[in-house]
C-alpha cells in the first residue's frame, strides 16, 4: 500500500527507484499500476538473504526503505513464525547484506513496512517502519518515542525485534538506521482483509446488493488513523536528518472502529443506528441489519487503544500530517465505489449526510 506512494514521492524528487517483488505463478503489481514502468523490479524476498545480497550489491542504493511484512495482527496468531521471519528476522536479513555488500557507512536505512525500495542518491541510509502494535497493552494515554512497549501479538514481537535490531546496528557499525514508529496508516489501496478497507469496500457491495451485511469484529477499539501519503513524506524527512533518530508518525487524534464504519455509512446514504450489545450488537438502517458483530473477527488478545505524540517529528522534521481523519474515510469510501461501477457521493452531499449524524458522533469528528 505505503510503497506506491512511497515510489511516487521518490520519483517526484528526482530519484532512481527499484523496488523488491517475490515471484509467484503470477507476476502481481497492481499496487504499482501507474508507476511500475518507471521503478525498477527486482525479483527477491526478505527471508531470502542471497537474493537480499545479490539485489544490494547490484544496486549499490543510497537510502534502503524497509516496508516488507506481514503485517495483519490476527494473521499472526496463525501464522506466527512466518511473520516473525519475514517481519523481525527479515530486517536482521537486511542489514547483514548491505553490511556483507560493504555499505554499511554509505547506505541509510529505513524502517517501515511494504516493499523494500532501494532509492539511488548519494549518500546511503535505511528506513525501517516500525508501528505503533509495539505499545500493545500500553497504558499511556499518548505515546511517544519513550513510552515502554507491550507488544500483544507475534506481528507486535516482530515489529519490536526488528526496531530494536535497527538501534543494535545503528550503535554497533554506525550504521545511519532510522526507525519510525507508524500509527495505523490508511488509503484506498489498503490491503481488503484490513477493517478499515472491509469496511468501505463492504459498503460499496451492499449498494451493489452483492452483500447483505458487514461483519466485524471489536468496533470498540480505537486507533490512530492517518493516511500513508501523508506518512511516506516523514520516512523520506528520516532519511535526510545529520543524525539517525527515530520518531513517532501519528496524528495525535483517536476513533473507533465503530467512528469509521458509521461515518462511512453516513456518507453512503445509510444511517445506521446501532441496537444490542457485544455479540448481539447489529447496526441497523431502517429496516435492514447492515452490521454484525462476529468472533471471527476478534484477536486472541486484543489492543483496545492507540493514540500517538508526533510533537517531537513536527518540532524537529517540520512533519505535519494534511489528509484529516473525515477525508481519509470520504476518499477510501469514493474510491471502493467507483470500482464497484457506482457513483460516489459528492463532498457536499456527504457533509449534508454528516451533519444527520448523532450529535455526540458529529462533534467527535468535527472537532
Amino acid at each position: 500500500m505505503s510503497g506506491r506512494y512511497l515510489s511516487e514521492l521518490l520519483l517526484q524528487k528526482g530519484y532512481e527507484v527499484h523496488g523488491l517483488i517475490r515471484r509467484s505463478s503470477t507476476v502481481n503489481t497492481a499496487r504499482l499500476d501507474k508507476v511500475v514502468d518507471k521503478v525498477q523490479l527486482h525479483f527477491g524476498d526478505i527471508v531470502d538473504s542471497t537474493s537480499l545480497f545479490s539485489i544490494i550489491s547490484r544496486v549499490q542504493p543510497d537510502e534502503v526503505y524497509n516496508l516488507a511484512a506481514q503485517s495483519h495482527v490476527k494473521v499472526s496468531f496463525e501464522m506466527p513464525i512466518h511473520t516473525t521471519d519475514s517481519t523481525g528476522v527479515g530486517v536482521l536479513r537486511l542489514l547483514e547484506a548491505i553490511r556483507a555488500a560493504g555499505l554499511e557507512r554509505t547506505t541509510r536505512v529505513c524502517l517501515a513496512y511494504v516493499v523494500a525500495s532501494f532509492a539511488v542518491r548519494p549518500l546511503s541510509r535505511r528506513f525501517q517502519a516500525s508501528s505503533s502494535e509495539m505499545f500493545g497493552s500500553s497504558d499511556a494515554e499518548l505515546q511517544n518515542e519513550g513510552t515502554p512497549f507491550k507488544p500483544c501479538s507475534p506481528y507486535g514481537i516482530s515489529k519490536l525485534y526488528s526496531h530494536f535490531t535497527m538501534q543494535t546496528y545503528r550503535s554497533a557499525y554506525n550504521m545511519f538506521c532510522v526507525s519510525g514508529i507508524l500509527f495505523n496508516h490508511e488509503s484506498p489501496r489498503r490491503g481488503t482483509n484490513f477493517v478499515s478497507r472491509k469496511i468501505t469496500m463492504g459498503i460499496a457491495r451492499i449498494l451493489k446488493g452483492e452483500l447483505n451485511c458487514l461483519e466485524l469484529g471489536n468496533l470498540d477499539a480505537r486507533r490512530d488513523w492517518g493516511h500513508s501519503r501523508d506518512y511516506v513524506k516523514s520516512m523520506w524527512l528520516m532519511l535526510q536528518q545529520d543524525v539517525p533518530r527515530d520518531f513517532v508518525v501519528a496524528t495525535g487524534k483517536q476513533f473507533s472502529v465503530r467512528d469509521f464504519c458509521q461515518l462511512a455509512f453516513a456518507m453512503a446514504g445509510l444511517p445506521i443506528e446501532w441496537k444490542g450489545q457485544g455479540l448481539e450488537e447489529v447496526g441497523v438502517c431502517g429496516d435492514r441489519v447492515l452490521v454484525r458483530v462476529t468472533t471471527e473477527h476478534f484477536r486472541p488478545t486484543e489492543v483496545n487503544a492507540l493514540r500517538g505524540d508526533a510533537s517531537k517529528i513536527s518540532a524537529e522534521l517540520d512533519w505535519h500530517p494534511e489528509v484529516t481523519f473525515l477525508e481519509l474515510v470520504f476518499e477510501m469510501l469514493q474510491s471502493d465505489m467507483r470500482h464497484a461501477g457506482l457513483i460516489p457521493p459528492s463532498t457536499s452531499e456527504c457533509n449534508t449526510r454528516i451533519a444527520t449524524l448523532v450529535e455526540g458522533m458529529h462533534d467527535i469528528l468535527i472537532a
